[in-house]
């Protein structure tokens, strides 16, 4: 196992509401929540006479508001504060500097408050963007990348050296600490290639899991940042899809919950149905939803994936909408949640 040594705990980071990274990505929002009542109490009663405010002014939270949503807050800060969560970052969330910014000051937020957060990301849009530069087709297989071997170090190169160093240092300016890996590193995973390798190439599945390597540095407040690549016993590398990662350090760790971003509201009763979404439910219901076709598609892999780290002891699996500005605030600190949870 890698040897994991350090001088000192990290600094601690302050705590503010306000979106740490405006100043590095543009068009980048202040943190807000839904509207409230209490806003009414934000104009004086020389409002009429006065000059009229700035826009910013006009949207920024009253101190009272800002304390009253810190107060309704501390029951889920009690209930998950020490406790480990893993994310699996992707889709929308990860093309969009505004969605981006937001994840990452939620991520930094939630670590300020005493929270764990472990980010595993893939990295799809960017593979494909060096492949076409490089005149390599992009080919894919029941949703899975077809992946030779030019391929295999391409998808290696992107998302270790570019996406995985790109997130860490967007989490580090806005005022946490990450440590950026891949499953290579410590041999926190071992790969193994999928049942129809003869046909996907380097695609693999997790066939080991070796926490140790993240046990210190969630330890000492480090947020790990995880490339969803890995090698086998004689060190070919695979790739592996970032649900499936995500769900199986989950289930490793002993994680409280498990948050997959989607490009979707959630689990859906009716898909052609937006608002017939499904906010809870359990592994029987699930799998019901599944044998009646109602989970279908690109869905399938997520749930199957929640199911077996639910199995394996993780608390909560939820598949949030990664296109909602906050979203992990709301799947973590509030009864609403932002997508569907199923539970064990």
């Amino acid at each position: 196992m890698a040897t994991v040594t350090t001088n000192a705990p990290p600094k601690p980071f302050s705590f503010s509401v306000s979106n740490p990274l405006k100043s590095q990505i543009p068009n980048s929002q202040s943190l807000s929540f839904p509207p409230r009542k209490i806003h009414q109490r934000r104009l004086s009663v020389n409002a009429s006479v006065s000059a009229p405010p700035s826009i910013e002014t006009k949207n920024a939270p009253s101190p009272d508001y800002r304390v009253e949503i810190l107060s309704e807050s501390l029951p889920f800060i009690q209930k998950f504060r020490g406790k480990t969560i893993v994310v699996k970052y992707g889709g929308a969330a990860m093309t969009s500097p505004e969605l981006k910014s937001s994840v990452v000051s939620d991520l930094v937020l939630l670590a300020c408050v005493g929270l764990r957060p472990i980010l595993v990301h893939g990295g799809g849009p960017d593979i494909n963007r060096y492949l076409k530069q490089l005149n390599i087709p992009a080919e894919f297989r029941d949703g899975l990348r077809v992946t030779d071997a030019t391929t295999m170090e391409i998808v290696s190169m992107v998302l270790v050296g570019k996406v995985n160093k790109n997130l860490v240092s967007l989490i580090n300016a806005a005022g946490a600490t990450a440590v950026g890996l891949s499953g290579h590193d410590g041999r926190l995973l071992t790969a193994r290639p999928v049942p129809n390798s003869a046909q996907l190439g380097f695609v693999g599945e997790v066939a080991r899991v070796d926490p140790n390597v993240l046990r210190p540095l969630v330890d000492y407040g480090y947020i790990p940042v995880i490339a969803s690549v890995a090698a086998d016993e004689a060190g070919q590398a695979y790739n592996i899809n970032a649900d499936t990662v995500a769900g199986e350090l989950a289930a490793a760790l002993g994680a409280e919950k498990l948050i997959l971003l989607t490009d979707v509201a959630g689990i859906l009763e009716n898909k052609e149905d937006p608002s017939s979404l499904v906010k809870e439910i359990d592994i029987k219901g699930v799998k019901k939803m599944i044998e009646e076709g109602k989970v279908a598609g690109g869905m399938i892999p997520k749930v199957k994936c929640c199911i077996r780290s639910l199995a394996q002891g993780v608390k909560t699996a939820s598949i949030i909408d990664g296109r909602r500005q906050h979203s992990l605030l709301h799947e973590i600190m509030s009864d609403e949640g932002a997508g569907t949870m199923i539970t064990g």
